[in-house]
C-alpha cells in the first residue's frame, strides 16, 4: 500500500522507547520482519507491525510503556 508508515530502525526504536539492539533482537527471534529496503539499503519496517512486535513482547514480559511527564 503506498499509504503505509515505513520505519527505519531508528525510527522504530525511537517509536517504541527501546534500543537500536531491541529492535534487531525482534527480527532475530521473528517477531518483526524487515518489509524491504530504503534507497541507502537500510532497513524497513511497516509501523503497524512494528507496534505488533512491541505488544507482543512487553505483554510477554509484562510491562507497560509509561509515557514521560
Amino acid at each position: 500500500m503506498e499509504d503505509e508508515i515505513w520505519l527505519t530502525v531508528r525510527e522504530a526504536a525511537d517509536l517504541t522507547g527501546v534500543s537500536i539492539v531491541t529492535v534487531y533482537s525482534w527480527v532475530r527471534r521473528g517477531h518483526l520482519k524487515v518489509e524491504g529496503l530504503d534507497h541507502r539499503g537500510k532497513k524497513l519496517f511497516r509501523h503497524l507491525s512494528v507496534a505488533q512486535a512491541e505488544k507482543a513482547t512487553r505483554a510477554k514480559a509484562k510491562r507497560v510503556l509509561v509515557p514521560a511527564a
